[in-house]
């Protein structure tokens, strides 16, 4: 799990029909994260449909039938791991 401030954090869900060009990502403490979709070329690239078709490994990574790369809440949230 990630650390960032004695909290353990997972990913729960992600959403991109929140906001236009974001992404919304549902922590396992309660809080949402609205993302910049731009932050990740690679899912901007994908068209909607394929956004939406996304796993999560662990709750701490998540990645796309479409893609091969695979992201962590560590990338999501930019935390060190203590």
């Amino acid at each position: 799990m990630c650390r960032f401030k004695d909290t353990n954090l997972g990913i729960k869900k992600l959403d991109f029909n929140e906001k236009r060009g974001m992404m919304a990502v549902y922590l396992t403490d309660g809080r949402e994260v609205l993302v910049p979709v731009g932050l990740f070329p690679e899912i901007k690239q994908l068209r909607k449909s394929q956004r939406e078709d996304y796993m999560i490994m662990d709750g701490q990574f998540f990645s796309f039938e479409a893609i091969s790369k695979i992201f962590s809440v560590k990338d999501v949230l930019n935390c060190n791991l203590t």
